[in-house]
């Protein structure tokens, strides 16, 4: 049975954690303990009142939009494509609100997220992201677009695992979902494959209730089998073992990540992420706190932790002091509530809110 508490944590813990660590994205460690005390950053660095969330949120909710348009088609027409080709089509909206101003002009979009004038704030995009959009967006793994295996496949595709909670499709199809969203803008094995991965926790997370560790290792044993033809896949099983021994030694977190990485690749980015969450799976932010504070992408690797973190203990363990300041957490909020309801509508059952965002894209929040 889905839980919409889940469903809120894993976004809002997303977000929380990409807020915490955008503000030291770009900063050596020394700087960050330097300049916030020995524990690192704890609070948010508020900018007009507002801890700012980055690309990486941007990303994850245009994922979300793509999914529900998607389902929305096939059940109002009766016919629909892939899903990963409408939530290409949501990235191609990301993409416009980075290189172009608001409001777009009416009628030539697929997310209603673009009629939100945040959205246009340009918070360190990733270079590959915009890069492969600009060529369309249309990578495949069998076709890859470039030889990238940076992050920016992973942060976003969160929503996958959640919305296929207590769905029909196989646990294999979500990760390949996952695996082919990454891909349309990334095309290395490791870029794309660390996706698979965290949609994998993710839906056992919110559908079976597994723990983090057990989802960890299931993910572990069952993601090899989906690409037997990987010839990377050692190497991230590897780091991922690293990942969870380190988690269970008694050393200081960042002497922990540093072990494992910058976070500036995916398979990085998800091993410390794994690493912070199973060290810290009872206290949300001891998790998201030791996944930012470190030398390399801080945002990404908090939003990770945070997402995981946020799925396995639900919104009502994420600290109130997180939430208060948290740019556009109504809408994040209103995302999470619209995967895990999903669309009623058929045919000859409207209802005009869901219309107004999945088939107009008119809706405004």
């Amino acid at each position: 049975m889905r839980d919409l508490n889940k469903f809120r944590g894993c976004l809002i813990g997303g977000a929380v954690g990409d807020a915490l660590g955008y503000a030291v994205e770009f900063m050596p460690a020394a700087e960050i303990f330097k300049r916030y005390g020995s524990d690192g950053i704890t609070e948010y660095e508020l900018r007009n009142g507002v801890a700012e969330i980055s690309d990486d949120t941007q990303m994850t909710l245009f994922t979300a939009t793509g999914l529900l348009l998607g389902t929305t088609r096939g059940m109002t027409r009766g016919i629909m494509g892939d899903y990963v080709g409408y939530i290409a089509r949501s990235y191609l909206d990301w993409y416009r609100t980075q290189t172009e101003s608001y409001p777009l002009p009416k009628g030539c979009h697929y997310s209603w997220l673009v009629n939100l004038p945040q959205m246009f704030s340009r918070r360190a995009p990733g270079n590959t992201c915009l890069s492969a959009l600009s060529q369309g967006g249309n990578g495949r793994i069998e076709n890859p677009i470039n030889q990238s295996k940076g992050c920016g496949g992973i942060m976003r595709v969160a929503p996958i695992g959640l919305y296929f909670c207590d769905k029909s499709l196989d646990q294999s199809e979500v990760d390949m979902i996952a695996a082919k969203s990454a891909a349309l803008t990334h095309g290395h094995e490791l870029g794309y494959i660390p996706a698979a991965m965290l949609a994998h926790i993710i839906l056992r997370i919110a559908e079976r209730g597994d723990s983090i560790s057990e989802a960890v290792s299931d993910a572990m044993r069952v993601i090899p089998t989906i690409f037997p033809n990987a010839e990377h896949m050692g190497e991230l099983i590897a780091l991922l073992q690293k990942a969870v021994d380190l988690s269970k030694q008694n050393i200081p977190d960042l002497d922990a990540i540093r072990q494992l990485g910058e976070g500036w690749v995916a398979e990085e980015t998800l091993a410390i992420a794994v690493c912070c969450a199973l060290k810290y799976s009872g206290d949300f932010e001891k998790g998201v706190i030791a996944a930012v504070n470190h030398d390399g992408d801080s945002d990404s690797t908090g939003a990770v932790a945070g997402n995981i973190l946020g799925a396995s203990l639900g919104y009502g363990a994420i600290p109130k002091k997180f939430i208060e300041n948290l740019e556009l957490k109504d809408t994040i909020l209103e995302l999470a509530e619209d995967l895990c309801n999903d669309c009623q509508m058929t045919e000859y059952d409207r209802d005009e809110v869901w219309e107004s965002k999945y088939i107009a894209m008119t809706y405004c929040g």
